[in-house]
């Protein structure tokens, strides 16, 4: 069952806030990364290539965790738990969707050195549960 995100939480979301995921490595350690984020309905979309560990490890446990501090509030935040489906439709849309919001740039033009990225693809997290005061 799919968990609702709270008003606050989807209007911090809307705007750019960087979030931290939280994927399981194969020895089951924790790996994060702090990314950019969008949010469709209660599901986060990120951007991230083929060839990143994240993806990797989403690939083989689809477990996720996201964590999102209000910066004009750093005592505030939510843990958003759920699972990563990954997709390659889109994937280059998102990616310059995201760098307008939170650079004012589209991709290449912010990071020209992106055309030797690997392919993009989106993972789309769905919450199973959402805990913390946002």
């Amino acid at each position: 069952m799919s968990a609702v995100l709270s008003d606050r939480l989807k209007n911090l979301l809307d705007g750019p806030v960087f979030v931290t995921v939280g994927t399981v490595q194969p020895d089951g350690s924790p790996q994060l990364s702090p990314v950019w984020v969008k949010r469709d309905g209660d599901d986060l979309l990120i951007s991230t290539t083929v060839d990143r560990r994240k993806k990797k490890n989403l690939d083989r446990d689809p477990r996720v965790s996201v964590v999102v501090v209000d910066p004009q509030s750093p005592y505030e935040y939510a843990e958003i738990r759920g699972t990563a489906e990954i997709t390659t439709e889109g994937a280059d849309d998102l990616i310059d969707e995201l760098s307008v919001k939170y650079t004012g740039k589209k991709y290449a033009e912010f990071n020209p050195v992106s055309v030797q990225d690997a392919d993009r693809v989106i993972v789309r997290i769905r919450p199973a549960k959402v805990v913390g005061g946002l």
